[in-house]
């Protein structure tokens, strides 16, 4: 079936749900490397912001015959995440996923798909709005939504105000795999990872963001994660299980900072064109 962007724009709105617990806030919290207490010890629990992108999550949708995508050539360049409500630790969430808008680059360049999940609690309460970029690189020339694709925040071409280097462990994608539900064996299996062109496997960008998140609370707000309100990033290169992210800073005013990622191991850049809001 050939992809026709109106077709996916008008599409109901996908919902899923998902019941959380303590459990599961603590294991994504340790899916992410963390280990301070209050993010892993069930007594005065607290809730990592960036959980968020994986709560109510629908699954791989692109492989459903309907969407007329090409699944294989799909890439999830960038996530936003705005925080509308502190996140809950136990209930039932229910996410509802629509697409669009699209913007077509042309029959030899792929689409470019916004992605939203709205996520909210079961009493009503309006958590989370999720945004996802997604790169259709077999799905250009078919026409698309109007207006200019927003350009990604600029960061600032000067020293960084505050850096902070995480080391991730040789089994972060396994667990992380657990705590996120993605289970794509391109995380876990060596020879699917080589297949793709990858050394070995390779951790999820999302926890990758997920690691960013980390820092961004340790730099701007005490560990305090009721201070976020928002965290975007943009994928810009995989990172190996067991590497270094560090994680450099930019202060752009009153409750705003600009970041960027690089695995310390390779000098390479991770993640890029970083932004954050903060109280």
């Amino acid at each position: 079936m050939a992809f026709d962007p109106r077709k996916l724009i008008d599409l109901p709105a996908i919902e899923s749900r998902q019941s959380i617990n303590p459990f599961k806030v603590m294991l994504y919290a340790m899916g992410v490397g963390a280990t301070e207490l209050p993010f892993v010890y069930e007594d005065g629990l607290k809730v990592l912001p960036t959980m968020a992108v994986v709560m109510a999550y629908p699954g791989f949708v692109w492989r459903d015959p309907a969407l007329g995508v090409t699944w294989e050539k799909m890439l999830h360049v960038e996530t936003s995440l705005i925080l509308h409500a502190p996140l809950p630790l136990t209930g039932e969430l229910i996410g509802r996923t629509k697409f669009g808008p699209i913007f077509d680059k042309g029959a030899d360049k792929g689409a470019m798909v916004i992605q939203t999940r709205e996520i909210s609690h079961e009493d009503g309460t309006h958590i989370a709005t999720v945004r996802n970029t997604n790169y259709l690189r077999g799905d250009g020339g078919h026409g698309g939504s109007e207006g200019q694709q927003p350009a990604p925040y600029p960061v600032p071409d000067r020293a960084p105000d505050a850096v902070l280097a995480i080391p991730t462990r040789d089994d972060q994608a396994l667990l992380y795999r657990l705590a996120s539900g993605d289970m794509n064996p391109l995380h876990a299996d060596p020879a699917v990872a080589t297949g793709a062109g990858f050394e070995r496997p390779i951790l999820h960008g999302l926890a990758t963001y997920g690691v960013a998140g980390r820092a961004l609370l340790a730099l701007l707000t005490g560990n305090d994660p009721a201070r976020i309100r928002r965290i975007d990033a943009r994928f810009s290169a995989p990172v190996y299980p067991g590497e270094t992210i560090e994680t450099a800073l930019w202060r752009e005013g009153p409750g705003k900072a600009a970041f960027r990622c690089r695995v310390v191991e390779r000098d390479k850049v991770v993640l890029n064109n970083g932004y954050v809001e903060y109280l």
